[in-house]
């Protein structure tokens, strides 16, 4: 996939965990989970600014656009 999620680097960086941030911003760790793990097909801007706001980051920081070497 293009786009790289880089959620896994932010919360080392905020030394918080997964279930840290599920609890602040109101969504399962599951689907936190998958949004990790690369596996997710869409965000929601709405999530995608809870996010931002509990790590205190931009989107840039979370989401990377990674070209396919062919």
């Amino acid at each position: 996939m293009a786009i790289v999620v880089n959620l896994d680097v932010m919360l080392a960086k905020r030394k918080m965990s997964l279930s840290e941030l599920s609890e602040k911003v109101d969504i399962s760790i599951v689907n936190l989970s998958i949004l990790k793990t690369g596996k997710a097909k869409a965000v929601r801007f709405s999530t995608l600014e809870s996010i931002c706001r509990a790590l205190d980051c931009q989107p840039a920081d979370l989401l990377e656009f990674v070209e396919d070497k062919e």
